[in-house]
């Protein structure tokens, strides 16, 4: 009974599985390489990130907090009051103070100073100075997860999103062309989707922003009619952190296009509670710092939810994206914006291809001229090795680039790298006297260590290539490290198959099938 050649049998797998996902892409079927910006065209664009709001946005909501834990406990403040990274309030009745102080203690990242008066007590809160600093590194990563949420809920395929040095995202995105397109998914990049819920201040009549501050208020202009301005008390009531789902409809009354959003539990109770003690005041439902609507509150309003009107259904459409990806956790600004020409990417595509094929077939004549019988085996594996990488590249939907094709070119000459090596060492033992079979079996056995010693090298220097690089050195060192995996696989396991095959058949062999000299 023939012992199975389980080298054969997994080469011959890997060249079906290679051929088998990698003809859809010559097709534009799926699975498919997606081409990068610099191939097919698209947009550029350097966004900076302004940190500093996040931290004003983190003391609004220790803001709400504390006036939500204190309703709660019947502990009444007053003079409640926000600065860019502190606040302050006025404990009315001071034998409450351990019952705030308890409270306070679940409000993580502050630092409290307290100042006794006759019969109440002043608490000053300011974020502590590892607060700031983390409050400002995690705006920069939520703002990427963000921006990129919202892309991939608006349909595009592999948009790119990396941070640039310690305040600037880079987006890359291949396909967009059209104008229309480009406005759109800047609105969505750029809108900060911040939603905030305020009671309307109708008791006081304010004309100056100024002096809204002495009641504790904010002035907001209205969506539809920037002229006119809305006291809000603060502090908010709720923002949107809290919202769950955000979806597309039409009111009932108007049949306006509107953003219908649900909020977690915890939303859902603070809603809820608030609802319930102001009846008939209004709430203003605030987007980015302009107030969209302020319904009368006619009942308590249970179960969480709400509804914005808006202009447009593409308005609806970003924004309800945005609401649902999140809001960014600080405001991002549009510093450098470029197209890339579809052209641009065509003529790259046809000069990487040349350089991909003649190199290919310069690779193919040499390796069979100089070493004959032996070299056109090597070439079988590398049409394999090339067929691999494009199918695991379809089938994980990665990004080709520019030096991304790059890494192909290279994998061209550093898979048939192993077989020059094998071969040489088969030629050695040939020259010492060994029988064919006993030099080939040598010559793998031999070689195996140097050709493992440099793969593996090279693979650490991808994988940190691709760890620590940007867009354009990741697409280098994805082909690159496919093509070191690839070429292990048909260079060594393959062809040491194939041979195995070759002599269990009886096939004669002579010194001239690895091209020496009888």
């Amino acid at each position: 009974m023939k012992k199975l050649n389980y080298r054969l049998v997994i080469f011959i797998l890997a060249t079906i599985f290679g051929i088998a996902f990698t003809i859809p892409s010559f097709l534009g079927k799926n699975p498919k390489v997606n081409l990068g910006l610099d191939l097919q065209g698209g947009m550029y664009l350097v966004l900076g990130v302004k940190s500093e709001e996040a931290v004003k946005n983190k003391i609004k909501s220790i803001a709400s907090a504390i006036k939500y834990l204190s309703d709660k406990k019947d502990l009444f403040i007053d003079k409640l009051k926000t600065s860019n990274n502190a606040l302050s309030f006025e404990l009315i009745d001071k034998d409450d103070a351990p019952k705030m102080d308890a409270a306070l203690k679940k409000i993580r990242g502050i630092e409290i100073k307290k100042i006794p008066e006759k019969e109440s007590v002043i608490y000053k809160i300011a974020l502590t100075k590892e607060t700031i600093t983390k409050t400002k590194e995690d705006a920069i990563k939520q703002a990427i997860q963000t921006i990129r949420s919202r892309l991939d809920a608006f349909g595009l395929a592999e948009p790119s999103v990396t941070q640039q040095g310690k305040d600037k995202i880079v987006v890359e995105l291949p396909g967009i062309k059209t104008q229309k397109e480009k406005n759109n998914i800047k609105k969505l990049i750029s809108s900060a989707a911040h939603l905030e819920l305020y009671l309307v201040d109708n008791e006081h009549r304010v004309t100056n922003p100024k002096d809204a501050a002495k009641y504790g208020d904010i002035m907001l202009p209205d969506k539809n009619n920037p002229k006119r301005m809305w006291l809000l008390k603060t502090p908010l009531v709720l923002d949107g952190s809290m919202i769950t789902d955000a979806t597309v409809g039409f009111t009932q009354k108007t049949n306006q296009p509107a953003i219908f959003f649900t909020l977690n539990s915890q939303g859902a109770a603070i809603f809820g509670d608030v609802t319930g003690k102001n009846v008939g005041k209004q709430l203003a439902i605030v987007v980015d710092n302009k107030v969209y609507s302020a319904p009368t509150i006619q009942e308590r309003i249970g179960g969480g939810s709400g509804q914005i009107t808006v202009g447009s259904t593409d308005e609806a459409h970003i924004l309800a994206i945005a609401l649902r990806s999140g809001s960014l956790p600080a405001p991002v600004v549009l510093l450098e914006q470029r197209s890339v020409g579809a052209s641009l990417g065509a003529d790259s595509i046809r000069k990487s291809m040349i350089a991909l094929i003649s190199g290919f077939i310069i690779v193919v004549i040499f390796m069979a001229w100089y070493y004959g019988f032996s070299g056109i085996i090597a070439d079988i594996a590398l049409v394999t090795n090339l067929f691999l990488i494009t199918a695991v590249m379809a089938l994980f939907g990665a990004t080709l680039t520019l030096p991304g094709m790059a890494g192909i070119v290279l994998t061209v000459g550093m898979s048939v790298d192993a077989n020059v090596i094998i071969n040489e060492r088969i030629r050695e033992l040939i020259r010492e006297g060994k029988s064919i079979k006993l030099a080939i079996e040598g010559g793998y056995k031999n070689a195996m260590s140097a050709i493992l010693d440099s793969n593996i090298t090279t693979l650490i220097a991808a994988i940190a290539l691709f760890a620590y690089g940007t867009g354009t050195i990741k697409g280098f060192a994805l082909t690159m490290a496919i093509g070191i995996l690839a070429s292990m696989l048909t260079a060594i396991l393959g062809t040491h198959g194939i041979w195995q095959y070759i002599i269990a058949g009886n096939k004669k062999l002579t010194p001239k099938s690895f091209g020496m000299k009888a």
